[in-house]
């Protein structure tokens, strides 16, 4: 069994694969100061809560745009399953054609995004994925990687927002009833959701006129359902697609 590790800014999401079928998936906080002996004890308990044991994982891959935590995650999987992860980076196999300005620069989680969604969709194609940051992805009729736009993340922008006024504070980040709000919370709402469903919709009509043609869209990240429903764009969620990507290249290296 594969054990698939995206590693963001935020959480770390986990995949177990048994050929191509994702047996589950799991989130733990990323936490730099974490040793590897604490992440392997709640990767153990994670397997275990799932009906899986150390001994099932036979092979895994881990993307990460915190390189510190990557290597402390590393360690980890490494003591509890007796193996030695691929880590995406440099010299790894992926099949991605990249003509940003310097291809060294792509995130590990761009790459296998992009990765998962040329296996999964028709090309040209646009990826988002709303996390920390929100990163749009451009992927050519040929599955080239053209480049992109990367937009504070919706909890970053409410962050800043509260830490850096006087009158607001943190709310949940859902969609108020109107867009016009009554209420200091409604407000920040409206600006958040239908604020960033707008902003999407803005870019995404941007790309399509610099790409000549209509590409798919496709959506990941822990916030995207909730605000790719008030977008006008027709855009396909996929809960998944990281590690769908971390799967396909693991597969081109073996």
């Amino acid at each position: 069994m594969l054990l698939a590790i995206d590693i963001g800014n935020t959480n770390i999401t986990l995949g177990a694969y048994d050929g191509n079928i994702l047996r589950f998936t799991a989130r733990l906080a990323t936490e730099p100061k974490k040793t590897d002996d604490q992440y392997a004890v709640e990767i153990k308990n994670l397997l275990s809560l799932y009906g899986l044991e150390s001994e099932d994982i036979e092979d895994s891959i881990i993307s990460s745009v915190v390189p510190m935590v990557g290597k402390t995650v590393a360690g980890a999987v490494s003591k509890l399953c007796h193996i030695v992860p691929l880590m995406l980076g440099p010299g790894v196999k992926t099949g991605l054609n990249i003509k940003i300005d310097n291809p060294a620069q792509l995130g590990a989680d761009l790459v296998a995004g992009a990765v998962g969604a040329i296996d999964a969709y028709t090309m040209p194609c646009v990826i988002i994925d709303m996390g920390t940051a929100s990163t749009i992805s451009v992927l050519d009729k040929n599955g080239t990687f053209l480049g992109g736009a990367i937009a504070a993340g919706v909890r970053l922008t409410l962050k800043a927002l509260a830490e850096n006024t006087a009158q607001l504070t943190s709310i949940p980040i859902e969609a108020p009833t109107s867009v016009i709000g009554t209420n200091t919370i409604e407000c920040m709402q409206s600006g958040l959701v239908f604020g960033t469903a707008a902003m999407i919709d803005g870019l995404l009509e941007k790309i399509e006129e610099e790409l000549g043609e209509s590409p798919t869209v496709v959506a990941t990240g822990g916030l995207s359902r909730d605000i790719i429903e008030h977008c006008k764009t027709n855009i396909i969620y996929n809960e998944n697609l990281l590690l769908e990507g971390l799967r396909v290249i693991y597969e081109k290296n073996n």
